[in-house]
């Protein structure tokens, strides 16, 4: 039972900070290079001193501009995460680009590849 408990905390953990950094990224971190980024995912280590934060831009073309940004400003997201969530640690945060949609894109792409080819 302490397990399953356990996983809701984590899981609960991950989404606050999910919504959390997505605020954070709209309101209080005035860099245009993100101004197009959307936090899709956050994964914590077992200790909860690590975070993996996946996240996508909706312009594919600025994905290093935002990269460098979010980079720069984990700091100030670590900083702006104590204030909010009244912890004692934040885990350590580091950013990955999240590519899923692009690999759903091109599923997408083949199977309908696929069926124009089936109709003809």
């Amino acid at each position: 039972m302490a397990k399953k408990t356990n996983n809701f905390k984590k899981e609960k953990y991950e989404e606050r900070l999910l919504n959390e950094i997505n605020g954070l990224l709209r309101s209080s971190i005035s860099d245009a290079r993100l101004q197009r980024v959307s936090i899709t995912k956050v994964e914590l280590s077992p200790d909860y001193g690590y975070a993996t934060v996946s996240w996508d831009t909706y312009d594919s073309g600025t994905r290093g501009d935002a990269k460098k940004a979010l980079d720069s400003a984990t700091g100030r997201i670590r900083s702006e995460l104590a204030k909010v969530l009244e912890v004692r640690h934040v885990p350590a945060i580091s950013f990955i680009y999240d590519n899923q949609f692009e690999e759903e894109k091109k599923i997408m792409d083949l199977l309908k590849k696929e069926q124009d080819d089936s109709d003809e």
